[in-house]
């Protein structure tokens, strides 16, 4: 299969994780930020010298891509492309909202028909959300939504919709509706970011390390003259 280095840095969490064949077998989190100009750096190289001390060989680098902190996204993404580079190794985007799902959907949701809504806070009654469903295909793309009673009412009158993230908990008094339910404390770690990133890696979605850029930026880098990227 596959050996995968994970970064994640969309959030307050910094974490850093080795998946080998569909296996976690190293896993670090940080729980004391936002401090991960000072902790991700450690917890790379700890990462790297124990897959070298077992000479495990890595295919590639996994990052989360946002949305979530600027800061933090920019962190991450910059030591992966590092990495990517100094290692030859192939890069994988992870969006976070897809990520934050995992561990939900490891947990037991009685509806087959529910919906998932992974919330990432921005300020006041604004978050970053997507609507998945069980086998995570997009229902709704991704927005910068300013919640309110109506934001997502055609879904929750149709069937059960579970929000979760550090996003989710702030809305659900305004969301008040008998179809909504929160799941708390879901954050986006690195160790739940093997299955996504290795079916990435075997469908091909595969980054181009020069050119790639967090979610936050893709707009601006999508409007710039080719002439410009290329320099």
């Amino acid at each position: 299969m596959s050996t995968i280095l994970h970064i994640e840095t969309s959030t307050e969490v910094c974490s850093v994780a080795v998946s080998e064949d569909s296996h976690v077998i190293f896993a670090q989190d940080d729980h004391s930020g936002p401090n991960h100009a000072e902790r991700l750096g450690t917890m790379v190289d700890e990462a790297l010298s124990f897959t070298d001390n077992h000479a495990i060989p890595f295919d590639a680098v996994a990052v989360s891509c946002g949305p979530g902190s600027y800061t933090g996204l920019r962190i991450g993404v910059s030591m992966a492309k590092g990495i990517c580079y100094g290692r030859d190794l192939k890069l994988i985007a992870v969006p976070t909202l897809e990520l934050l799902c995992v561990p939900v959907l490891l947990r037991e949701i009685p509806e087959e028909n529910a919906l998932l809504c992974p919330m990432l806070d921005a300020r006041r009654m604004e978050v970053y959300a997507g609507i998945y469903d069980r086998a995570l295909k997009p229902v709704r793309e991704i927005g910068a939504d300013v919640v309110d009673e109506t934001t997502y009412k055609e879904y929750l009158d149709q069937r059960p919709v579970y929000f979760f993230g550090n996003g989710a908990k702030k809305c659900m008094d305004t969301i008040n509706h008998p179809n909504a339910h929160l799941i708390e404390n879901i954050e986006p770690l690195a160790k739940w970011m093997q299955p996504l990133a290795e079916k990435r890696l075997l469908n091909g979605q595969i980054e181009d390390v020069a050119y790639f850029v967090p979610y936050y930026l893709k707009d601006f880098v999508a409007k710039m003259p080719k002439n410009l990227l290329n320099l």
